[in-house]
C-alpha cells in the first residue's frame, strides 16, 4: 500500500508540473485533496491495514499530502507570475510616443479683468465686500436719495420681487450695509452682479457686473477721489493713460462727474471705438451726498468721502476690443479661448 502512495505522489507532482493555468491546477487540488480525492480515498482504506501498521501508513499519507500541497502552492504562484508577466507585456506603454495634449481652461475676461482691478485698489488699501443681489428697495434706491416716484429711478427701471424687494440695480446698497455697520474710515469695493431692465443689443444687457468704491473719513476731498481714480486707471490702462473728468449728476454723490480715459485701443489717436475723439467713458463718480451719510449715521459735518462706479464688462470691452457685449455671457469657446 505505501508503494501505491508513492506512485500517487509522483504522478500527482508530473501533473502538478504539467499544469498551465490556474483553473487546472485548481482543479487538480481539488482531484488530489478534496474529500473525495485520491489521497483522501488512501487514507480511508488505512482501515483494512493490520492495527500495527496503521500509524506508519497514517504518517506517510501525511507526509505525501504536504509535499502535493506545497507544490500545488508553488505552482499557483508560478502561474500567477507568468500570467502577470504576460498581461503587463501586453500592456506595454512606449513612452517614446508622444502623449496626448490635454486642454487646459482659462479665466473668462470678466474674471481677468476683476482680478486685476481688485488686485490693485487692495494694494491701495481698499477692502472688499460682498452683499445680497436681491435687495430692499429701500437700500437700493430711498438711502441713497432716490424717495419713489425719483425721475432717477426711470434710468434704473428694475425687476421687483415685490414692492419692497427688487433685483440689485447697482452695488450701491453693499456701501450702504457698510456705513451702517462700520463706523468711518471706510476704504473698501464692491463687486458684483447687477440687474437693470434694458433691452440687449451689442453694448447693453439686463445683467451686467459692477464694480463700485466708497471711502468715507476726515477731510476727504475731490482731490482724494480724482488721485485715487488717475492711479488706478493708469495701472489698469498704462501709464501713458490721461484722464479728463466731466461734470455729472447722480442723486447719490454731488458734485458729480463722469470720467473718460484715453482710449485703450488707438491711445488717444482716435478709433473707431472711441468715435475719433481719443478718449473713452469709463466710469462715474462723485463726493458722497450729505444726505447718505445722513441716513447711515454718519455725521456729515464731521466725515466726508468720495464714491465711484464702473462696469467690468464695459471695461473688458475697452480692455480687450470686444464689440459685442452679448460675446461676455455666451459661453462660446472659439472666442473665450483667446483669453488664456
Amino acid at each position: 500500500m505505501e508503494n501505491g502512495l508513492n506512485e500517487l505522489q509522483t504522478s500527482a507532482l508530473e501533473q502538478i508540473k504539467n499544469c498551465t493555468s490556474a483553473s487546472e491546477i485548481e482543479g487538480l487540488r481539488v482531484k488530489l485533496l478534496g474529500k473525495k480525492g485520491e489521497l483522501t480515498a488512501s487514507l480511508r482504506s488505512m482501515k483494512d491495514l493490520p492495527a500495527e501498521e496503521r500509524p506508519l501508513f497514517g504518517k506517510r499519507v501525511n507526509e505525501v499530502r504536504d509535499v502535493l500541497t506545497e507544490a500545488l502552492d508553488e505552482k499557483t504562484k508560478d502561474l500567477k507570475r507568468i500570467e502577470k508577466e504576460e498581461r503587463l507585456e501586453a500592456e506595454t506603454i512606449d513612452i517614446t510616443l508622444p502623449g496626448k495634449k490635454c486642454n487646459i481652461g482659462g479665466l473668462h475676461p470678466l474674471t481677468r479683468i476683476y482680478y486685476e482691478l481688485r488686485d490693485i485698489f487692495v494694494s491701495m488699501g481698499f477692502s472688499v465686500m460682498d452683499g445680497p443681489e436681491i435687495e430692499y428697495d429701500k437700500y437700493n434706491f430711498e438711502m441713497l436719495n432716490i424717495p419713489k416716484e425719483h425721475p432717477a429711478r426711470d434710468t434704473q427701471d428694475t425687476f421687483y420681487v415685490s414692492d419692497d424687494v427688487v433685483l440689485r440695480t447697482h452695488t450701491s446698497p453693499v456701501q450702504i450695509r457698510t456705513m451702517l455697520k462700520q463706523k468711518p474710515p471706510i476704504r473698501m469695493i464692491c463687486p458684483g452682479r447687477v440687474y437693470r431692465s434694458d433691452d440687449v443689443d451689442a453694448t447693453h444687457s439686463p445683467v451686467f457686473n459692477q464694480v463700485e468704491g466708497l471711502v468715507v473719513g476726515h477731510g476727504i476731498s475731490l482731490a482724494h477721489l480724482k488721485g485715487t481714480l488717475n492711479t488706478f486707471l493708469k495701472e489698469f490702462y498704462g501709464e501713458d493713460t490721461k484722464t479728463k473728468f466731466r461734470p455729472g449728476h447722480f442723486p447719490f454723490t454731488e458734485p458729480s462727474a463722469e470720467v473718460d480715459a484715453t482710449c485703450a485701443k488707438c491711445h488717444g489717436e482716435g478709433c473707431g471705438v472711441c468715435k475719433g475723439t481719443g478718449m473713452i467713458e469709463v466710469l462715474g463718480c462723485g463726493m458722497v451726498h450729505p444726505n447718505v451719510l445722513r441716513n447711515c449715521g454718519i455725521d456729515p459735518e464731521i466725515y466726508s468721502g468720495f464714491a465711484f462706479g464702473m462696469g467690468l464688462d464695459r471695461l473688458a470691452t475697452i480692455k480687450y476690443g470686444i464689440t459685442d457685449i452679448r460675446l461676455l455671457f455666451e459661453n462660446d469657446i472659439r472666442f473665450l479661448s483667446q483669453f488664456k
